[in-house]
């Protein structure tokens, strides 16, 4: 049977439409290729950031580390003990032993 002009027409309208939608979802792809790659690299970019922050905060953390076991060093301690509070180390007189029986 051959094809008639209205269902050729037909026929043309449902291939254009198609070709249409298929672009319209190909341009659709696109923009959330483009919109998913500008996410990953915002969400990259921040852990860089991060990951520097610990860093320099790790380098704090030491710094403060240092700071605490030269302020409480046995010979800073003693002297301070010494010159502040006029503390002395008791003699051999002043010693007392206590037995438990």
């Amino acid at each position: 049977m051959p094809a008639t002009p209205s269902s050729r027409r037909t026929g043309n309208r449902q291939q254009l439409l198609m070709v249409a939608l298929l672009w319209v979802l190909v341009v659709a792809s696109a923009l959330a290729v483009v919109a998913s790659t500008h996410a990953t690299r915002t969400r990259v970019n921040e852990l860089e950031t991060l990951r520097r922050e610990a860093a320099e905060l790790q380098v704090v953390w030491g710094q403060y580390m240092l700071e605490q076991s030269s302020w409480a060093a046995y010979g800073r301690v003693e002297q301070i003990a010494r010159d502040e509070l006029d503390m002395r180390l008791p003699g051999v007189d002043d010693v007392v032993m206590v037995v438990h029986e």
